[in-house]
């Protein structure tokens, strides 16, 4: 999720909660009292303590010295947008509902879909991978079986032997003493 802070007269700031490191997730959570996991579900909803936290702990990248107390925005100024990789999985998952229904057409997919864009961070990549599922619905490609053709076999290992086989023990003493 990246949030999206527009302070009034002044330019968006786009902050990814993907980038943040262990360290600032903790502070995040410990300012606002929230689990990560919490915090994660929040962004989804547009919570505000979530957005503030998450934009407060990646400004303080460069500004160190900005205090949580200090960063408090408009309400109207802040929103949450999805990546990339968030809009694939989304429009992946509904695209999967034709494999498992066929009564549901690609066509009908993407105009379920048609609201992702407004939720993107880049509209345009949404638009164009919905309509690059959508295409290859209708042509029956499975991306999922396609993927899995695709893949490489599994890498053999490349460890090296370290020792020899064992050889029949030449000691009169049983194995237990």
């Amino acid at each position: 999720m990246i949030v999206v802070y527009t302070p009034a007269g002044g330019e968006a700031q786009h902050y990814d909660a993907g980038t943040l490191l262990v360290s600032e997730a903790s502070i995040a959570a410990r300012t606002i009292d929230m689990k990560w996991p919490q915090i994660k579900s929040g962004l989804a909803d547009e919570d505000l303590d979530a957005m503030r936290a998450v934009a407060w702990v990646l400004k303080k990248r460069h500004e160190a010295t900005l205090r949580f107390g200090d960063f408090d925005p408009v309400v109207g100024e802040m929103v949450t947008r999805y990546n990339k990789d968030e809009v694939e999985t989304w429009v992946e998952g509904a695209f999967i509902l034709n494999s498992a229904d066929p009564t549901i057409t690609p066509d009908q997919i993407a105009d379920a879909l048609s609201m992702v864009p407004d939720s993107a961070f880049d509209p345009e990549h949404a638009r164009a991978f919905i309509e690059k599922r959508r295409a290859e619905a209708l042509e029956g490609k499975d991306p999922e079986a396609a993927a899995t053709a695709e893949s490489a076999p599994a890498p053999k290992s490349s460890a090296k032997k370290t020792s020899s086989a064992s050889a029949p023990s030449t000691s009169d003493s049983s194995v237990t003493s």
